[in-house]
C-alpha cells in the first residue's frame, strides 16, 4: 500500500477516534436529546456519519455496501430522529459500528483506493477521494455534535 494511502487510512482512525472521544460522559439519554433549534441529535448524527462512507461508495462503485438498507430511512439526508423504530441502532451500538468502520473500510477498500471509476456529481472518481470528502462531511458532524452537547 502507497505511503499516501496509509495516511488516509490514519486519518480515518485518527479522525473517528477523536468523534468517539467526544463522547466520553454522554449518556444514552442525553444522546436522544434535540435541542430548540435543533432537528437531529447526537445518536443521529452518529448513524449518519457511519452511513454517508457508505452512501458515496455505493453511489461511486455503483456496487452493494454492507450496511442494512433501513440506514438510509433513519440517518439519510433529510431524516430526523422521528424516522426512529425499535429496531434503529442504539447509541451503543452505533458507537461500536463506527469505532470498527475504519479497519473494516481498510480490509474491503485498501487495495481498491486508486481504481477509476464514472465521475460522481462532485466529480469524485476514486475511493480515495470519497474518503476525502467523507473525512470532511465527518468534521461537519462532528461540529454539530459538538454543538448539541452544549445544549446538554
Amino acid at each position: 500500500m502507497k505511503q499516501r494511502h496509509e495516511v488516509l487510512f490514519t486519518q480515518l482512525k485518527t479522525y473517528r477516534r477523536y468523534t468517539l472521544g467526544v463522547l466520553d460522559g454522554v449518556n444514552c439519554e442525553e444522546a436522544e436529546f434535540v435541542p430548540k433549534g435543533f432537528n437531529n441529535n447526537i445518536r443521529w448524527n452518529l448513524g449518519h456519519i457511519y452511513l454517508d462512507q457508505y452512501l458515496w461508495i455505493k453511489a461511486l462503485t455503483k456496487e452493494l455496501v454492507d450496511v442494512p438498507k433501513e440506514f438510509n430511512s433513519w440517518f439519510g439526508f433529510g431524516t430526523t430522529p422521528k424516522d426512529f423504530s425499535r429496531e434503529t441502532p442504539t447509541f451503543k451500538e452505533l458507537k461500536i459500528l463506527l469505532s470498527n468502520q475504519p479497519s473494516q473500510l481498510k480490509a474491503v477498500y485498501g487495495n481498491r483506493l486508486e481504481e477509476v471509476f464514472p465521475p460522481t456529481e462532485m466529480g469524485m472518481q476514486t475511493i480515495e477521494q470519497v474518503f476525502i470528502r467523507t473525512i470532511f462531511h465527518e468534521g461537519m458532524h462532528l461540529q454539530a455534535i459538538l454543538d448539541l452537547k452544549k445544549c446538554i
